[in-house]
């Protein structure tokens, strides 16, 4: 066990509790972004018949849809990297508990989602890590299905 004083670990995990929630809401606030932006280039062309059955310009949708699997090629790699940084900084809160607190709520946290299971068509808890990294994905192969649909 570390011999800083319990005042200063208690400073620390706050800080560190507190960093931890705002890399989450920037995260959310890039998922925000992304989101709105492959809405964008998906709707707003097709909305005006520049993609989609009936557009004479497969140039122009081939670019718009380049753009967008490049976007969501970011956005994956971006939330790749919020992960990361999330899992070293409940990695140091988990263990500032383990070595100060004798009530650790992440670590009973993180045990009972791992164990107890999810009533539904899962059988244990799904991180929003892995449920948000598919929708990049999704954006990709439909930018995808457009490039091949305009040359078609």
């Amino acid at each position: 066990m570390s011999t800083a004083p319990a005042d200063e670990a208690a400073r620390l995990y706050a800080t560190t509790v507190e960093m931890a929630d705002r890399v989450s809401a920037r995260r959310g606030q890039a998922n925000e972004f992304y989101l709105s932006l492959e809405t964008l280039l998906l709707g707003v062309p097709a909305f005006f018949g520049v993609t989609g059955p009936g557009s004479n310009d497969p140039l122009r949708q081939t670019a718009l849809a380049v753009v967008g699997v490049i976007v969501s090629g970011a956005w994956w790699l971006q939330l790749r990297s919020y992960r990361q940084l999330n899992r070293a900084k409940f990695n140091v809160i988990l263990a500032i508990e383990r070595d100060h607190f004798s009530i650790q709520p992440f670590t009973d946290e993180w045990a009972s989602l791992k164990t107890d299971q999810v009533p539904g068509w899962r059988e244990r808890y799904a991180e929003l890590g892995t449920v948000e990294r598919v929708v990049p994905i999704v954006f990709a192969v439909a930018n995808g299905v457009l490039i091949v649909w305009a040359w078609l």
